[in-house]
Parts: structure tokens; sequence; C-alpha cells
């Protein structure tokens, strides 16, 4: 059980020196901490490798592996470890995610999908009520065994360290042991996920007893311990992953699914799971084939399907070129980013999931792309939904396709990213979630993870020929899109976000910021965000609508305001890559009380 405990500074910060000494706590050969380095700031420029994440804990972590010599990859799954520590309702053992490489010695960019998957026992129907015949309500789904996916984190490090890593697993996990024995300090981005989650907590007794001290959301300044989660990360790196998937911490999350541990006494009605230890058993992370466009004379690569990121960033993106050049006009450019996010939008919900015979090449060709933009007027704006389109390699002029668009798919709004360069010029970008703030609400007991709920990222009520049904061993549509840019064949900008579908659109505007109003990275990171989701109203952060509101409302956009909570869409983490092996490593300023950027020397 965790122990508030003395009164202690508000950044996690105030914890790095315990955790980053030369080599002791990750135990691989080195040459000992730089001089200088990047500071904790959410912008850091230098040299010898770069890391952004949420949480100046896992970003230390991360810069002090690649003191000691370990690469992007390495340096990625320490950081992701310790995520599960300070940060555990956004990524942990229970979630799954996206991984991209860049490997410097190939420059090849290569991806994993370590994304959750349906048990052998899901169908189209398993979120129908059999007594109404209708859809279960969403709040009973997402806290539920029944929402929880087979777990893909572990395997997906394993994968990534064997294939592109140069330290082992048991070492990258030393740090996060550390910090989940002593404790970390709340900050108030935890106190208030907490209260966030309070309600749910409260409901499970393993959940309660970790996350809810004395019957309360843990106080700012005291401080935090997960033992059950230091004595997990310490069996796994004794036994290795399969104690997880094939040995009795697999008995224990089957049981955990199947029977969920609900306090005596609660009105909540929490339904079961299907997972079995057979699903458990059975499950791996994939190599995929990058997704790749070009834009503007720069290569563009993210993650295929089940993520719809990386061919709706690419298909966006390939919309834009097609538009007028803005020319430093924000909102005619702003305008041009809805319109083509409409569009794409449209065309990923018809056409994009874990199915056979995605259209990715016709969905990024130049021909669909031209198709799709003489649909985009610069002084109106498209009434969604739209449409998809009719990726057949047929293009002749401007052609809309019939019927309707249809409404957005409910997706959980709060996941994580970081980004790492390391000196020999390899990158990662990681995208990690379990869905939801909090995942399920369910923890396994004694072990100090929750499950995830991705499997309400199928579509919860399928019509006839929804490529996002549910079905057996299926992994839900994503929109996580960890996204590489190279300029002739080098890393230029690397990026990522959480936010549920509104990932997509925060890399898109971000991109946009950059590379067409010609904004420096921070900048383009902390400009206020807007999300067109092919939906009736674009939403928009409250500064987004003071600034740009009135101009684009003439133009026949319709604003409302993100509801939250928090009221504010994403929270990205960035890289630049400024030549002669100086990088930039950018994080959110405010989003999420902001994120910390380090580089290894200054």
């Amino acid at each position: 059980m965790p122990e508030p405990v003395r009164a202690l500074p508000r950044t996690r910060a105030a914890l790095l020196p315990s955790v980053l000494v030369s080599g002791l706590l990750l135990g691989v050969p080195g040459e000992g901490p730089a001089s200088g380095g990047g500071g904790s700031s959410w912008a850091a420029t230098g040299r010898g490798g770069a890391v952004a994440t949420v949480d100046a804990t896992a970003s230390g972590t991360a810069v002090e592996v690649l003191r000691q010599g370990g690469n992007a990859v390495d340096a990625a799954v320490a950081a992701a470890a310790m995520l599960g520590v300070t940060e555990p309702y956004v990524g942990a053992l229970g979630g799954g995610g996206f991984f991209l490489y860049y490997d410097p010695r190939t420059r090849e960019v290569h991806t994993v999908d370590g994304r959750e998957t349906a048990p052998a026992a899901m169908r189209a129907d398993s979120f129908t009520d059999p007594s109404t015949g209708k859809p279960i309500p969403l709040e009973e789904a997402v806290t539920s065994g029944l929402s929880v996916g087979v777990p893909g984190t572990l395997r997906q490090w394993d994968l990534v360290l064997r294939r592109h890593g140069t330290r082992p697993l048991s070492a990258l996990l030393r740090p996060s042991i550390t910090v989940a024995e002593r404790g970390f300090p709340v900050d108030q981005e935890f106190h208030d996920q907490t209260a966030l989650n309070a309600d749910r907590f409260a409901d499970f007794s393993s959940s309660r007893d970790l996350f809810l001290p004395g019957g309360e959301p843990p106080k700012v300044g005291t401080v935090f311990r997960n033992p059950g989660l230091a004595d997990t990360y310490r069996r796994i790196a004794r036994q290795g992953i399969g104690w997880f998937y094939d040995g009795d911490l697999a008995d224990e999350i089957v049981r955990t699914v199947q029977r969920p541990p609900v306090v005596e006494g609660s009105t909540r009605k929490v339904r079961a799971g299907l997972m079995t230890a057979s699903d458990l058993a059975s499950y791996r992370a994939l190599p995929r084939e990058p997704v790749h466009t070009r834009y503007r004379g720069l290569d563009v690569y993210g993650m295929a399907p089940p993520s719809s990121g990386g061919s709706t960033v690419g298909e966006a993106l390939n919309i834009l070129e097609r538009l007028p050049v803005p020319s430093g006009d924000h909102v005619q450019a702003l305008h041009s980013y809805l319109e083509a996010s409409k569009l794409a939008y449209a065309d990923r919900d018809r056409y994009v999931a874990d199915v056979p015979g995605v259209p990715l090449k016709e969905l990024l060709s130049d021909g669909f792309a031209g198709e799709r933009a003489c649909l985009v007027s610069p002084t109106s704006a498209l009434k969604p939904p739209v449409a998809a389109g009719s990726p057949d390699g047929q293009y002749a002029g401007c052609a809309a396709a019939s019927g309707a668009g249809r409404p957005l798919a409910h997706e959980g709004p709060q996941t994580t990213n970081l980004v790492v360069a390391d000196r020999w010029g390899g990158v990662a970008v990681y995208t990690l979630t379990i869905e939801q703030f909090g995942g399920s609400a369910i923890t396994v007991p004694g072990r100090g993870f929750l499950l995830n709920n991705e499997l309400t990222d199928f579509s919860l009520a399928p019509k006839s020929g929804d490529p996002n049904a549910a079905g057996p061993g299926k992994r839900p549509r994503s929109s996580m899109a960890p996204t590489l840019l190279l300029r002739d064949g080098r890393p230029f900008l690397a990026l990522g976000s959480p936010g549920g579908s509104t990932i997509i659109t925060t890399v898109l505007q971000i991109l946009l910021n950059r590379l067409d109003l010609r904004m420096d990275l921070p900048s383009a990171v902390a400009a206020p965000r807007a999300t067109q989701r092919n939906t009736p109203a674009t939403l928009a952060e409250q500064s987004f609508v003071d600034a740009h509101g009135p101009a684009l409302t003439a133009r026949g956009q319709t604003l409302e305001l993100f509801p939250g909570p928090p009221p504010e869409i994403g929270a990205a983490t960035a890289l630049e890559f400024l030549g002669d092996g100086l990088v930039q490593a950018v994080a959110e300023p405010v989003r999420r009380h902001g994120g910390t950027a380090l580089t290894v020397r200054d």
C-alpha cells in the first residue's frame, strides 16, 4: 500500500539525484554523467542525445541511459517503465502501444505494433446487452473486465530490445524499481488524475487500497509508493516476460479480468471479461511496415493499421499539399487544415481498421488526394459529417462521394508519448496507453498496475460493413500516431501525442505550424489547438477560439470549446534535428502541467 508521508517539493525532479547515479542503478558500463545537460524545462537544445516526456523522472531516466552508452530504444523502454510508476493512469504493463524507430546504421524506419488484442471469445456483439438487444452503456463498458484487451506492452519491449536495443530489460527496469519502492512526490497532475478516477477506484478493493490511501487521492507534496509494482518489475527482471504471459502472473491477470475485485456493497454494475490464459500465452507484438508519404519534400513515416494514425496524418498532409500555400496567412492555413481533417477522418472511419485489404496505397496516392482536395473551398466549409471518398484508382476530376459520413466512435482521450534521440542518430517515438485515464480502473491485486479498457475502441454498436467491429484476436483501431520526418534520408522532426482520436489532429497541427506557418518547434507545440474529426463542430481550446474564432466562423467553420476534463487537446513531445549533432527537445509548457525536455549536453 502506498505511504503518503512528509511534504516534499512539488516537482518530481526533486527525486532525480537518487535515480541518476552513474551506472549504479542501470548496472551498465559507461563513461559517467556528462558535464552540463539541457536542464529540466519544457524545451532543451544540445548534443549527445535528447529526450522529451510528460514527466521529469522518466525524462531523467532516459537521459541517464543515453549517458551510460544506451541507444534510443534502450532509453525509450526505460522511460516507459518509469512512466508505469509515475504516470500509472496513462501507461502501464496492463496496456499497449506503437513504437517507431529510425536505425542510423541502415537509415531504415521500423515500427512495432504492441496493440492489445481481443480475447478469442470476443464477438461483434459482445458489448450488446442480451436482455435488451442494445449496446451496454459506455460507462459500464469502460469500467469492466469486458473492456480489457490482452496487454502488449511487455512483448513489445522484449521485441524492440532484441531487434534494436543494446541493454537487457532487467537493467532498464532497475531505476523504476527504485522509484516504485522509495516513492515519488505527488504533483498536481497525479493528484488530479487520481481525483478524476476516485469514484471508480473506490469500487475495486485493489485500486482503492493502492491509489486512495485513507480513502482519498494522495495530497500534493506527499510521497506515493508502489511496492507491488516494484516487486512485479523485479520478478520480470529475474524471471523474464514469460512470467507475465505464461506463468503465475498470467493466471492472476485472467482471474482479475474474469472476476473483478469489486468492493462488497458497491452498486456499480461491473461486467466480467472474456480473457483466458491461452489469450495471454498466444499474444505477439508484430513488426509492421511503416506508412510512408511525402510532404513539402520531406519523407513522412507513421504507423500502419490497426493504428489509423499514419494513414490519416499522411492523407491529410497530401490533401494540404494540393491546396494553396498559405504564405503566413494563419486563418487560411487553419481553414485548410480543418477541411483536410474532415476528409481524412471520413476515409479513416470507412476503410481503416485491423482488417485485411485496407487500401493504404490508394488512400495515400496523389490521385486520391487530388480528388479529395478539390472539394475544399478557400472561403467556405464543408458541412460534416462528410462522406468517405472512393480510393479505387479511378481519379478523374472532383468526385464527391455519395452517402452520409459515419459518426465518430468512442476513443479514450488519454495516452502518453515520448521521444528519444541518441548520439549515433537513432530516434525512437513511442506512444503507449491503457486507454483513458485509469484504464478499466481495475488493478491486478498486489501487482501495482492497472488493466486497460482498450476494447471500447471497437465500435460498440457496429453497423454492417463496419471495419472496426470487434472480433476474436482482433486489435481495436487506434489513432496513435508516432511520426518521423526525414530530410534527405536523415531525421528532421519526430513527434507524437496522447489524446485518443485527437492525436491525429494534434500531430497534424504541429506539422502545419512548423512547416507551413514557419513557427519554431517550441512555438509549434505550444500554440492553441483545435480538432476537427468529421464532426458537426470543431472542438477548440479557449485560446484558439479567442485568437481565430471570428475569422474561421466567417469561412463557415463552427467552433465549440473542447469539453475536457481537462479542457486541453493533447500533450505532445517532439524533437527537431538542427544539424551538426544538435537536437532540440520540446514538451508541453502548460498542458498536463507541462512536460520535461532534456539533452545529454548543452
